[in-house]
């Protein structure tokens, strides 16, 4: 399952994993690997009038205004939420 966030469509970040040896020859220099930075994602229980609707929602997204105002009612739930994340293939 791809780790993309529902509601705003954040994916894993491409980064570089560096280990220093604090040596300053260059035969000696710091290893760089490739590696993912991937979304915090958490699992969010959502009432709607059909039903309930789980969503794979970033933490950073938890605590906005609009999905805090999504969540307790005062605004409708975005129809684009409700469709499953895209690959990107």
């Amino acid at each position: 399952m791809a780790n993309i966030c529902q509601v705003t469509g954040k994916k894993a970040n491409n980064a570089k994993h560096i280990r220093h040896r604090h040596s300053g020859q260059w035969k000696f220099r710091a290893p760089k690997k490739n590696r993912l930075q991937l979304v915090n994602l958490k699992s969010v229980r959502v009432k709607t009038d059909h039903g309930v609707v789980t969503l794979r929602v970033a933490a950073s997204v938890l605590k906005s205004p609009e999905f805090n105002a999504v969540i307790c009612g005062l605004k409708p739930i975005p129809k684009a939420w409700l469709k499953k994340p895209s690959y990107g293939i």
